[in-house]
């Protein structure tokens, strides 16, 4: 009975170690569907911790790129005011002087235009009438 038992044992031996090599080549798949289950952070917190941070990066760099194009507007903006300022220093800006004027000279002044003792009536034809 020992022969018979040690035949089987070196047969035993032999497939055990087929079974773990082929074991390892057949499925590789299996031991990454295995993560998920194992460890859920690989699965679920990786993803979400990753998008988070890709996503602060990307919209810094959004915001990044705003923030450049309004340094330029008003890069702009100055170069105007530096050019209004240049021209009102020697001459057409400022060879226009208004004149201080105040509320009651205006009043004044209309009032001397304007007669309202002397008028005359005129009727406004109505939308639907024709003149």
């Amino acid at each position: 009975m020992t022969t018979v038992g040690t035949t089987m044992d070196q047969p035993n031996n032999g497939n055990k170690l087929g079974a773990t090599n082929v074991g390892k080549f057949q499925n590789p798949a299996s031991g990454f569907k295995r993560w998920g289950r194992k460890g859920p952070f690989i699965r679920y917190g990786l993803p979400m911790i990753s998008l988070t941070v890709f996503g602060a990066l990307g919209l810094g760099h959004l915001l990044q790129g705003s923030k450049d194009i309004a340094k330029v507007k008003d890069d702009q903006e100055w170069e105007i005011l530096e050019t209004k300022k240049a021209l009102s220093r020697t001459g057409p800006i400022e060879a226009y002087k208004p004149k201080n004027l105040s509320l009651e000279e205006e009043l004044k002044a209309l009032q001397q235009s304007v007669d309202i003792n002397n008028y005359e009536y005129k009727k406004i034809p109505k939308p639907n009438e024709s003149s």
